[in-house]
């Protein structure tokens, strides 16, 4: 055995110390990827605010990324791209197409990665290994059912906008179409196709892009064809804020149903200011702190997260908000949304 002197001995133990220092995080890091549709929504906002507390959590290296605007489906391709080529455990995406996203998707889990939609099912839903999400269909059925209550015998006669999102008809868009139309009584046909009824009830359908300006423009369009709607249903809160400013302009903010899905603070004070009548909410934040674990879980054990039973998602839940309860269906004040909303 070769002495050594204290000296040494101490500077050599100094040098082991500081070589596990520096190493352990390049073993302890798990990287991951949010793919939004956009990062101006007030949806998207809180969805990156919940991915990035549980990825801190977790400890996550977490890369955000945003469409330009809702259906930006090139961007997304290439943040996909940029995920896979970083070396990155898994994937949290609200597909701007749930269609076109399908092949870089495959892509991905080709290349070892975990993909999970949020809020936005990929056709078919197994293109990703998991999504987290509304039931979107659901909280169509429910403001559906609420405007139907709310007009009683008058249902029979309503004149109805449908205020959807862009002309792709992805499947959050088609789900709460047909699901507010089913809720109030009209019969769909292609339960994934919009504007295919029959009904006389429906002046027609709009598309708004998910945003207040789209909103506006789009109700303008349909009371040019009809200045007598009296039932309008919009695919999100800033869509149903755009379309009520129409309105007004209109002079039409009395005696018209506004019904919307988001459930976002500044959509819950509309309805308590009589603005939208009832809302359905989600919760975008749990949707995204759920994917963060499965992707924890999918790192540490390789095991993927389970669907409810009896759906081919993982359902984080939906509440009717509405300040104007009616029977049979369930709901929560708009006092008592403020308490649970975001954004």
């Amino acid at each position: 055995m070769i002495p050594v002197s204290p000296l040494k001995a101490a500077l050599f133990g100094t040098a082991v110390l500081c070589l596990s220092i520096t190493a352990a995080p390049a073993y302890a890091q798990i990287g991951a990827c949010l793919i939004t549709k956009t990062d101006t929504n007030p949806f998207f906002v809180k969805m990156k605010e919940g991915a990035l507390a549980g990825a801190e959590a977790n400890g996550i290296e977490l890369q955000t990324f945003a469409g330009k605007i809702d259906g930006d489906v090139e961007t997304q391709v290439a943040a996909v791209e940029s995920c896979i080529a970083s070396g990155a455990k898994g994937i949290l995406i609200t597909p701007s197409d749930s269609r076109a996203l399908a092949p870089i998707v495959r892509q991905a889990r080709g290349a070892g990665l975990l993909v999970i939609a949020l809020d936005t099912p990929f056709e078919p839903a197994d293109t990703a290994d998991a999504t987290f999400a509304t039931d979107n269909f659901k909280a169509g059925v429910l403001i559906g059912q609420w405007a139907k209550a709310k007009l009683g015998t008058e249902a029979a006669n309503a004149k109805i906008a449908l205020l959807d999102l862009n002309p792709s008809q992805v499947s959050v868009d088609y789900l709460r179409d047909n699901g507010f139309l089913q809720g109030f009584g009209i019969d769909i046909k292609d339960p994934k196709k919009i504007g295919d009824e029959d009904d006389p009830r429906i002046i027609g359908n709009d598309v708004t892009n998910g945003n207040e300006e789209g909103g506006r423009r789009a109700m303008e369009n349909l009371l040019q064809r009809d200045p007598d709607i009296n039932v309008v249903y919009t695919i999100n809160e800033p869509a149903a804020a755009g379309a009520y400013e129409a309105l007004k302009a209109f002079g039409k903010t009395h005696g018209v149903l506004l019904v919307s899905v988001d459930g976002g603070c500044p959509g819950v004070k509309n309805v308590q200011e009589g603005i939208i009548g009832a809302t359905s909410m989600q919760f975008p934040l749990l949707m995204a702190s759920k994917g963060i674990e499965a992707i924890k879980q999918w790192a540490d054990t390789g095991a993927k997260p389970k669907h409810t039973p009896g759906l081919d998602f993982f359902d984080t839940g939906v509440e009717l908000i509405t300040d104007e309860p009616v029977p049979g269906v369930p709901s929560i004040s708009s006092a008592q949304g403020l308490q649970k909303c975001w954004g």
